[in-house]
């Protein structure tokens, strides 16, 4: 072996070494599932003509196709197919609440959320389509360092709120969108966020985590409930009186999250951390594939 040999490789574990380990197991997570057909012609130098579109924000005037627009009372740009590429963004909540694991063998909310995200752009940016988070007020972009700058964001400490109330500035038209939260705070953000997605065009998704322990609430006789960031807190004597209350009240909950993605073209989709994250990166990749 040549000198420059062991150098080599001693530079390229230091760069592997860098990556944030939440993109080590998202790569892995996503290299179990299987891509299908990504269903979009590919030209290769990105000459061919793909379709006319109607103008949208963040088209440059440079942009419009003259001779279609004067056929019509609305400006039109000329796509070549390797602009058809798809922007799809991500919405992890990063509330307190999402920190709860009912098990310490299980991961908590935030773990799976974001390992989830991540794993879900790797495919994405494997399909040729740009990704981005909310909260990171950057438009979608794809490649390999979009992946690691996604990774280092998600890998950022929980916030002090409670709860989580979904983001939508920036958000760009006809975009895809993928929510991702145990969905225990205000519903009217949510709503309010859903129809802000829709004036602008975009449809996605409303993926709920939640733990077992907070899908079965197996408590019973004294027990202190408190809120992750420690500002609600509710004593019991009898806790197993509360259990019908409270699973009518989720199901409540899940029914109207429910029927507010059907209102707004959404999909809603419930999930639990006692589950495996392979199925359910496979579930919120196929609905973005079919969403095309």
């Amino acid at each position: 072996m040549t000198q420059a040999g062991p150098q080599l490789r001693s530079r390229a574990e230091g760069l592997a070494a860098a990556l944030p380990p939440l993109l080590a197991q998202a790569e892995h997570l996503a290299s179990t599932v299987m891509l299908g057909a990504h269903g979009r012609r590919r030209a290769g130098m990105g000459d061919e003509f793909w379709q006319y579109r109607p103008i949208s924000q963040g088209d440059e005037a440079r942009e419009i196709d003259w001779r279609r627009s004067a056929k019509s009372d609305v400006h039109f740009i000329r796509q070549k197919e390797w602009q058809a590429a798809q922007s799809v963004v991500i919405w992890v909540d990063g509330s307190r609440s999402m920190g709860f694991t009912g098990d310490t063998e299980r991961p908590t909310k935030s773990d799976r959320a974001r390992l989830l995200a991540l794993a879900l752009s790797v495919l994405l940016v494997r399909a040729g389509e740009r990704v981005g988070l909310a909260n990171l007020g950057t438009p979608p972009r794809s490649g390999q360092l979009q992946l690691v700058r996604l990774a280092d964001a998600l890998t950022g400490a929980l916030s002090e709120d409670d709860y989580g109330k979904p983001q939508t500035p920036g958000l760009p038209a006809h975009a895809r969108a993928v929510f991702l939260s145990d969905f225990m705070g205000d519903m009217e953000a949510v709503e309010a966020a859903l129809a802000k997605a829709a004036d602008r065009g975009v449809h996605g998704t409303l993926f709920q985590i939640l733990d077992p322990v907070e899908e079965s609430f197996p408590f019973d006789g004294r027990t202190v409930f408190e809120s992750m960031g420690g500002t609600l807190e509710h004593e019991t004597l009898k806790a197993g009186d509360l259990k019908a209350r409270y699973l009518e009240r989720l199901a409540e909950r899940k029914d109207r999250l429910d029927r507010l993605a059907r209102l707004s073209g959404w999909l809603y989709k419930g999930h639990h951390t006692g589950e495996g994250a392979q199925s359910a990166l496979l579930w919120l990749y196929s609905t973005l594939e079919r969403a095309r």
